[in-house]
C-alpha cells in the first residue's frame, strides 16, 4: 500500500510539472509581452496554422492594374551626395524649416558617418549640407519638435548604437538642443539602454508638457517604453511592452477622444501592430489591433493617415525588410497594404500591392482628383536586375483601388522617404535616402530631392 501510495504522489508530482511548468512559461511570456494568458495562447495558436495565411498573404496584392511609367519626378542629389566615396547608409529623412526663414530643410540620419545632418535651403534651390551636434553612434531617426518650448526647433534623435543587429545595450534618446541661432548641444535623456529605432514627441499625460514616445528594437530585448517630462531635462520612463524589433511609434490620437495615443509596428518574430490607448492622463491600454502569422513578414514601416477620408485615422502599411539575410533579398509576400480605422479601434487589412523590399509609404493626392494616392520605395528589391523598381506610385482609383505606376529604378537601395513642397510651388516633392548595405553598387544614392514637374493631372489613369 506504501509502494502504491509513493507511485501516485510521484506520478502527481511528474503531472505538476508536465503541466505547472508549460503554464508558467506561457504565464511569464504573456505578462513580458503586455498581454493576458488567453490572447498569448490563441497567438500561438494562430502561428501553428500560419502556412495556409503565408499562402493568402503572398498572393493577395498580385491584382493590382499596371499603368504607364510618367516621368513626372526630377531627382536632384542633395548635399554631399554629389560625391559619393563609400556605400551611402541613410537611415531616415526628416522635412522642417529648422531655420524658420520660410524655406523647407532636410535633416537626415547618416548611419555610415554616425551624424545627423542639416541640409538647409538658403537661398531658395540652393541646398548647403553641415553636421548638427555632436556625433551620434547608427543614429536611426530624427524629428524636429520644440521640446522645450522655447520658440526654436530642437532635434529629438532616436540613436542605435549599432546598425546590425546586437544585444549590447547601446542605445540612446537623445535631443539636439538650439539655442535659438541654430547651434545644437546633445543632450542624453537616456542611454545604455536596447537599440533605439523611433522616438516621437507629444503631451501624452495632459499636463501642458512634451513627453516622449520611444521604440527600442533592441535584438532579442527590445522594449516599448514612453517617457514622462518632469521638468528641467528630465524623464521619468514607463515600460509598456517588453518585445524586440519595434520599427515606428508615431503618436496621434486614433480614437478621436481628443487625447494622444500611440501606433506600434512590432517586427522581427511578432510582425504585430499595437495601438497603446490613452485616457487622457497617460495611461495605457494595450490593443493588439493586427498582426501577420508569418513570422518572417519582413514589417519595415507604418504611415497613420485618413487614406479613405471618411474622418479617422488609417495605417499604411509596408513589409519588405530583409536585414535577416545575407544577402538581403526580396521575398514574395513583401508588399504595401492600409489597415482600414473601422472604429472601436477595429482595423481591417486592404493589400494593395506586392513590392518586393516594400519600405517607407507615404500619402498625397498627386493628381489634384481628390483622393489620396500612395507612393512607396524599395530598400531590398533583386538589385541586379536593371528593371528592379525602387519608387512606386500607386494611383487611387477613386474606389480604393490602385493603379502601379513606376517612377525610377535608380537610386536603388532606398529606405527612407519623405514628402513635402520643398519649392513652395503647390505640389508635393519627395526626399529620399538610399542604405547601400550590400552589393551592387553601381546605382547609388545619399539623399535625393525629387522635384515635380506638376505634369500629373487627373485623368492620367492606366
Amino acid at each position: 500500500m506504501r509502494k502504491r501510495t509513493s507511485t501516485w504522489i510521484s506520478l502527481l508530482a511528474l503531472l505538476c510539472v508536465l503541466v505547472g511548468l508549460p503554464l508558467a512559461i506561457l504565464t511569464y511570456e504573456a505578462r513580458r509581452t503586455g498581454v493576458g494568458l488567453t490572447e498569448f495562447v490563441r497567438r500561438i495558436a494562430q502561428r501553428s496554422s500560419a502556412d495556409e495565411h503565408i499562402e493568402q498573404q503572398q498572393t493577395a496584392g498580385r491584382v493590382v492594374r499596371k499603368g504607364p511609367k510618367i516621368d513626372f519626378l526630377r531627382p536632384v542629389p542633395l548635399g554631399e551626395s554629389f560625391e559619393i566615396e563609400k556605400p551611402p547608409r541613410i537611415s531616415h529623412v526628416h522635412v522642417a524649416d529648422l531655420d524658420r526663414d520660410g524655406l523647407r530643410d532636410v535633416i537626415a540620419c547618416d548611419a555610415l558617418a554616425d551624424k545627423v545632418v542639416w541640409i538647409r535651403q538658403s537661398p531658395a534651390g540652393t541646398f548647403t549640407e553641415a553636421q548638427v551636434g555632436s556625433p551620434v553612434r547608427a543614429p536611426a531617426h530624427v524629428e524636429a519638435y520644440d521640446i522645450d518650448k522655447d520658440g526654436d526647433l530642437d532635434l529629438l534623435v532616436a540613436v542605435m548604437g549599432m546598425l546590425f543587429p546586437n544585444n549590447d545595450k547601446i542605445g540612446s534618446v537623445v535631443v539636439m538642443e538650439n539655442d535659438g541661432r541654430q547651434n545644437f548641444t546633445n543632450r542624453v535623456l537616456v542611454d545604455r539602454v536596447a537599440r533605439v529605432t523611433d522616438v516621437e514627441a507629444g503631451d501624452l499625460d495632459g499636463d501642458g508638457d512634451i513627453d516622449l514616445a520611444v521604440g527600442q528594437f533592441g535584438y532579442d530585448d527590445g522594449e516599448l517604453r514612453w517617457m514622462e517630462n518632469k521638468g528641467n531635462w528630465t524623464f521619468e520612463s514607463h515600460i509598456l511592452l517588453s518585445l524586440s524589433g519595434t520599427v515606428h511609434m508615431p503618436v496621434i490620437d486614433v480614437d478621436g477622444d481628443g487625447d494622444l495615443d500611440m501606433v506600434a509596428l512590432v517586427s522581427q518574430e511578432w510582425e504585430e501592430i499595437y495601438v497603446f490607448e490613452n485616457d487622457g492622463k497617460g495611461r495605457f491600454k494595450t490593443r493588439s489591433v493586427w498582426g501577420s502569422t508569418n513570422e518572417d513578414y519582413g514589417s519595415s514601416g507604418i504611415f497613420v493617415v485618413d487614406l479613405d477620408k471618411d474622418g479617422d485615422p488609417d495605417i499604411l502599411y509596408t513589409n519588405g525588410d530583409a536585414f535577416d539575410y545575407l544577402p538581403p533579398r526580396p521575398r514574395p509576400w513583401h508588399g504595401v497594404q492600409w489597415l482600414e480605422n473601422k472604429g472601436g479601434l477595429k482595423f481591417e487589412f486592404h493589400r494593395i500591392a506586392d513590392l518586393p523590399g516594400a519600405y517607407s509609404a507615404r500619402a498625397v493626392d498627386i493628381n489634384g482628383d481628390g483622393d489620396l494616392d500612395v507612393f512607396a520605395v524599395s530598400a531590398f528589391n533583386a538589385w541586379e536586375r536593371p528593371d528592379a523598381q525602387s519608387f512606386v506610385w500607386y494611383e487611387n482609383d477613386g474606389r480604393m483601388g490602385f493603379i502601379e505606376h513606376e517612377l525610377a529604378t535608380r537610386p536603388t537601395h532606398l529606405l527612407t522617404m519623405e514628402l513635402a513642397d520643398m519649392d513652395n510651388d503647390g505640389d508635393a516633392d519627395f526626399i529620399t535616402g538610399g542604405m547601400h548595405i550590400c552589393p551592387p553598387y553601381d546605382r547609388m544614392g545619399r539623399i535625393t530631392l525629387w522635384q515635380n514637374d506638376r505634369s500629373v493631372r487627373p485623368g492620367a489613369r492606366g
